[in-house]
This record gives C-alpha cells, structure tokens and sequence, in this order.
C-alpha cells in the first residue's frame, strides 16, 4: 500500500508575537507566517505575492517561541499540514488549516533591520533541544503528536 507525505517547508517572517496557552504539562504557541515570492509580470514590472500561513508549535518549540521569536523575525519552519473544524459562536462550522512545526530555525533579526541579525539560534526539534543541522528533524513519537488533536482550539 502507498503512503503519503504530508511534509510543509517554509521560510518567512512572524506576522505578530506567538501567542502562547500553557496547559497542565506543556504549552503551545500559535502565530501567523508570511512567505513572499516575486515574479514578472508580462510588461516586466516585479510582482510581490504574499501568502499568510497559520503555525501552530506544542512543548519544547512553544516554549522556544514563547522566549525568541517576536513580530517581524525571520523563521524557518518543518512541519506538517493540518486541517480542522470548530463551531462557531453563531453555530457555524468553521473549517482552518494550520502547520503544525517539527523543527524550528531562526535565521536573523527583523526583516527590515529591526532586529540584532547577528544573533543566531541552533536549530531545534519538537523537544526544544539543539537538532543536528545534517539529521532530519526529530519528531515526536506518534502517541504524543495525537493527544492533542481532539483539543478544541
């Protein structure tokens, strides 16, 4: 039988501060990402296209987020995607689709300048320890990663 991968690549920066819930044994961090690609238009002129991404990081990494990354910071981000469902507030069912991160880089300071872009961080897994930059990103065993799929946020 053939598996699928569900495997999401992105580098961009934060949208705004993580916002961080702290639960009885971890947290989790969620925030926006922007990624920007650039292309040509038939009379030449440069064309900016910017796509919102919605991340979602649990344990080690939210806590890695909650202290490092703010508004503006560059990122680079593994994970998966992640679709889900609430009810809302008007008894509609609303439908969002999020990365869930595996692995977390960062990779300066604000896009503009803004930040000390000499102050680099060591790639970190799902644990929130330093990840080895030729290994693939660790990630959480499958029990852990499904025990907050049925949460209701």
């Amino acid at each position: 039988m053939a598996r699928g991968i569900n495997k999401v690549t992105l580098i961009g920066n934060l949208g705004k501060d993580p916002e961080v819930q702290t639960f009885d044994t971890y947290k989790k961090a969620a925030f926006s990402l922007a990624t920007t690609e650039y292309s040509r238009d038939k009379e030449g002129n440069e064309v900016q296209h910017t796509e919102w991404h919605n991340i979602v990081m649990w344990r080690g990494l939210a806590e890695i987020a909650e202290q490092y990354l703010r508004k503006g910071n560059q990122v680079y981000i593994e994970g998966k995607i992640r679709t889900r469902s609430f009810d809302a507030k008007d008894g509609t069912k609303k439908y969002i689709t999020e990365i869930q991160a595996d692995n977390l880089v960062l990779l300066g300071g604000k896009r503009d300048g803004g930040g000390d872009n000499n102050s680099q961080a060591q790639p970190s897994n799902s644990y929130g320890h330093p990840a080895q930059p030729v290994v693939p990103p660790i990630t959480e065993p499958t029990a852990q990663q499904n025990d907050h799929d049925d949460l209701p946020f």
